[in-house]
Formats: structure tokens, C-alpha cells, sequence
């Protein structure tokens, strides 16, 4: 018998973004930073498909992308760090609204 871990689609997500930043930033390799952003973005997003459909992954999708590109602006009035963290905690806490919101009428969200 196997346990099945599950990592919240808000700490992948979340995880994803200052992850992404992270391996850029550490290794100088701008597109090793793209693939952890890109990989963590996948689940994510089939994780919001499962909780909360094709509008749920497709809407919070949308946002992981702008956030990661509102990060670089918001960067240079507040700093890299504090502009990655607050991104992810705004993506985080939409992905956990959105399919919070869609398990309580499906059924399927974690903790319902």
C-alpha cells in the first residue's frame, strides 16, 4: 500500500514562484528559474483542474502568470524578495478562495 502526498495547490503554487526566483537568481541561470516556475505552475494547475474545473485552473493560471510578471515592475519600488513573497502570498490565497469556493459545491477540495 502507498500513501499519496499532497502538496495544497497554494504551496506549489506559491512554492513555485519563489522557487523560480530562487534557482535564478543562485545559479545566474535565468531559464533554470523558468523551468521551476513552469514545472510547479503544471501541477498547480492540474490540481486547480481537479478542485474546481476548467474555469478555476484556467482563471488561477492567468493570475500565476501575471504575478509572476507583476513581480518584475513591483520589484523595483519595494525590492526582488519582498516582490516575489507578496505575489506568491496573492496567489496563494486567490488559488485557496477559488477552489475552496468550488469544493464546497463539488465536493472534491482538501479539508471538506
Amino acid at each position: 500500500m502507498t500513501a499519496e502526498l499532497r502538496i495544497p495547490a497554494e504551496a506549489v503554487a506559491a512554492g513555485g514562484l519563489v522557487g523560480g526566483y530562487a534557482v535564478a537568481r543562485w545559479t545566474k541561470k535565468r531559464p533554470l528559474g523558468g523551468i521551476a516556475l513552469a514545472a510547479a505552475g503544471a501541477v498547480a494547475a492540474r490540481q486547480w483542474y481537479v478542485a474546481g474545473g476548467t474555469k478555476a485552473a484556467a482563471g488561477l493560471s492567468a493570475a500565476y502568470v501575471a504575478a509572476f510578471a507583476g513581480s518584475h515592475p513591483l520589484a523595483k519600488k519595494i525590492g526582488a524578495w519582498p516582490a516575489v513573497f507578496g505575489v506568491a502570498g496573492g496567489v496563494a490565497a486567490a488559488s485557496w478562495a477559488v477552489t475552496r469556493r468550488a469544493g464546497r459545491r463539488t465536493g472534491t477540495a482538501a479539508g471538506s
